[in-house]
C-alpha cells in the first residue's frame, strides 16, 4: 500500500483518516459512551471494544494451505447478519467461501481492509462461485454495521458479538483479524492468521481452491 494511502474505498484516505472515521461512525449512533457505562470492563467483548491485549491475540501473518485429503470435517455455522437477517451455510452452498473474522475497533483489521475489498472485487467478478462473508466480533451489530460502512465492504457479515462462533469455526481463528478459505465443500482449506498485506496473497489462495473444481 504505497505511501500510507488507502485505495479502493471510493476515494484515497490515509490510514490515520480511516481509522477516525470508523470511530466517528460509531459514535455518531450514541453507542461508544454507553457500551462505557454499561458493559463489565472484564469482560471479553467490552476488552475487545477497547482493543486492549486481554482477550485479543494478535496474528503474525502465518499462511496455512491444506492439501484436499488434509482438511477436516466441513465448517457449520449460522447467525445472523449485521442487519439482522438469518444466515447459514446453505445460503453458500457449493461455492469456495473466504471468511473474515474483524472488528472495527482492530487498527490491523481496518488496515487490511482496502486488500480485502479489492481481493473480493476482482475473484467474485471473475468466479460466480467466490463468495466473501464477514464474521463483525466484538462490537455490537450496530456498531459492526457502521464499520463495515465506513470501510465500504462489498459483502455482508454475521454478528458475533460475545465471540460465540469460534468453535463452529473450529477454532481456527483466535486471532483478529483471521482470514478461512472453505473450499466446495466448506473445509477449511487455508488460513492468515493475522492481516493481509496484499491483494495478491488471498487471490492466490482462493484461485488454488477454486481450481480444484475446474
Amino acid at each position: 500500500m504505497a505511501g500510507g494511502v488507502m485505495a479502493g474505498l471510493g476515494g484515497s484516505f490515509s490510514r490515520r483518516q480511516l481509522l477516525r472515521g470508523v470511530a466517528l461512525s460509531a459514535a455518531g449512533l450514541g453507542l461508544a459512551a454507553g457500551a462505557a457505562a454499561c458493559t463489565d470492563p472484564n469482560s471479553v467483548s467490552e476488552q475487545a471494544r477497547r482493543g486492549d491485549d486481554k482477550g485479543f491475540i494478535a496474528g503474525d501473518g502465518t499462511i496455512e494451505q491444506l492439501a484436499p485429503e488434509q482438511r477436516g470435517a466441513p465448517v457449520e455455522l449460522s447467525g445472523k447478519l449485521l442487519d439482522g437477517t438469518p444466515w447459514s451455510m446453505a445460503d453458500a452452498a457449493n461455492t469456495v467461501l473466504v471468511l473474515n473474522v474483524w472488528g472495527s475497533w482492530c487498527e490491523p483489521c481496518v488496515a487490511e481492509a482496502p486488500e480485502l475489498v479489492q481481493a473480493a472485487d476482482s475473484l467474485t467478478a471473475a468466479h460466480k462461485d467466490v463468495r466473501f462473508l464477514g464474521i463483525n466480533v466484538g462490537e455490537s451489530p450496530q456498531t459492526g454495521a457502521a464499520g463495515a460502512r465506513a470501510l465500504q465492504l462489498p459483502y455482508p457479515s454475521l454478528s458475533d458479538e460475545y465471540r460465540g462462533l469460534g468453535p463452529a469455526l473450529q477454532n481456527k481463528a483466535s486471532a483478529t483479524p483471521t482470514t478461512l478459505v472453505l473450499d466446495r465443500a466448506h473445509r477449511i482449506a487455508a488460513r492468515i492468521s493475522g492481516p493481509i498485506t496484499s491483494p495478491a496473497t488471498l487471490t492466490n489462495l482462493v484461485e488454488s481452491v477454486v481450481a480444484e473444481g475446474a
